[in-house]
């Protein structure tokens, strides 16, 4: 098996060393990515395919073929850091997805993963199977399950309508309507569908064990196919609460808008996510546990409201990051960009691009705001200390003001809490009471 990994935006060039990757697998790669739902129109939002390598764009997590699998890590930096292991990075990647799924990872488990010789993939698995396993051992959900079956005792209750209209010249047999406590529940379906999918997948001995002792616990459940699942059936009451957080895993593993595991007709499969968009997600997590009681509600992708309008009808819709109000009144409203700020000494404007100042001077014009940020993640070319620049819009000295801020997104998500309360603490000053 072949086995690279690369940071995002990072090129990796043709060969059979241990640095580069023969053409053959890297095609095979690039047609896996290119499948992806990331990989927009010109099939390289995932992968850059060129003539002498592939370049790695905002995307992350695993692809793999047979015989050869690419990781693709975030560059996730902490204040003063030039240098940073894979092992740190896949840490902080997975730390940002228990985050936005909910998943609460005890430093126990943490402890035990292959964090230098597994992929994110392999990782992601093997938390799942520990928790997973814990829970199978404690019982499968089972919930009563309606019946209709024609039997030679009455069973339940006695279906008039379809023993007069089925058995009428045949009554040995009685049309019984019953519930029968079972665990064969959508639940459980869920549950069996991410087991088959990571059998497929899992690449680690260990893994691959856990998966089959599950799948011999699952043997009674049906397989229903991936887009058939009735998650919708799925009903979370005080008498099977444990199962909450195995739920969003086996979401986020079976594939929702973030990230995809399976690659259509191609032979392999991925598992992607996309950083703008989870780097945006984990922000208003943390921003809603910031200002928990505060007064302040937040709204992530709310807002819609339309920039021009012809004949009554609205064009041009917005859909800002995230909105914080007070009350009726829109008091911030802040884009998330996961992009790489550059020092000051090198660029006055910091990287930050036009098209962005233009995109929330129209969201401060829209809903009314007079105060907008921009956030991007701190890294280590920065100044050692976050960055927050207020700016007045449109005049000097003007009450309507951007900022542009940087957020540290390494070390424990309590530091990144009270890093927000901080920096929301200069424009929401009811923040600080809270």
């Amino acid at each position: 098996m072949i086995r690279r990994t690369l940071r995002e935006w990072q090129r990796i060039g043709y060969g059979d060393d241990n640095t580069t990757i023969p053409p053959s697998e890297a095609d095979r790669i690039a047609a896996l990515a290119a499948r992806s739902s990331f990989a927009g129109r010109g099939g390289e939002g995932v992968l850059e395919h060129g003539r002498k390598g592939l370049r790695a764009r905002g995307v992350v997590g695993v692809i793999a073929a047979p015989g050869c699998q690419l990781e693709i890590l975030p560059k996730i930096e902490g204040l003063g850091e030039h240098e940073t292991t894979d092992e740190a990075l896949r840490r902080r990647l997975i730390h940002m997805l228990a985050v936005v799924h909910d998943l609460r990872i005890d430093a126990g488990s943490l402890a035990q993963l292959g964090w230098q010789k597994d992929t994110i993939l392999e990782l992601l698995i093997r938390l799942f199977c520990a928790r997973l396993m814990e829970a199978v051992r404690m019982g499968l959900p089972r919930l009563y399950v309606d019946h209709a079956d024609d039997l030679p005792a009455l069973r339940g209750r006695l279906d008039v309508t379809r023993q007069f209209s089925r058995h009428a010249v045949a009554p040995q047999k009685l049309a019984c309507r019953y519930d029968d406590l079972s665990s064969d529940i959508a639940l459980n379906q869920v549950m069996r569908a991410a087991v088959t999918r990571l059998q497929r997948v899992a690449q680690a001995p260990d893994n691959q064990r856990i998966l089959r002792e599950l799948g011999f616990a699952y043997a009674d459940v049906t397989e229903v196919p991936i887009p058939a699942l009735r998650w919708d059936q799925i009903i979370l009451d005080r008498t099977n609460q444990r199962w909450r957080e195995l739920l969003s895993f086996a979401r986020l593993l079976l594939g929702d808008r973030h990230q995809q595991t399976s690659a259509g007709a191609t032979d392999g499969h991925a598992l992607l996510f996309e950083m703008n968009a989870l780097f945006e997600q984990y922000v208003a997590r943390l921003v809603t546990r910031a200002l928990a009681g505060s007064g302040y509600r937040v709204a992530a992708q709310g807002g819609h409201r339309d920039c021009l309008f012809e004949a009554g009808t609205g064009r041009f819709r917005t859909k800002p990051d995230l909105i914080i109000r007070q009350g009726d009144r829109t008091v911030l409203v802040i884009d998330t960009k996961w992009k790489r700020m550059a020092p000051r000494i090198d660029d006055p404007k910091q990287g930050v691009s036009q098209s962005d100042v233009y995109q929330l001077m129209a969201y401060s014009q829209l809903y009314r705001c007079p105060e907008v940020m921009l956030l991007y993640p701190h890294h280590g070319d920065l100044p050692p200390e976050p960055i927050c620049t207020r700016y007045a819009i449109a005049s000097d000295g003007a009450e309507e003001t951007l900022q542009v801020a940087t957020l540290d997104v390494t070390g424990p998500a309590h530091t990144h809490i009270e890093a927000l309360k901080h920096l929301l603490a200069q424009t929401l000053p009811a923040a600080v009471a809270a």
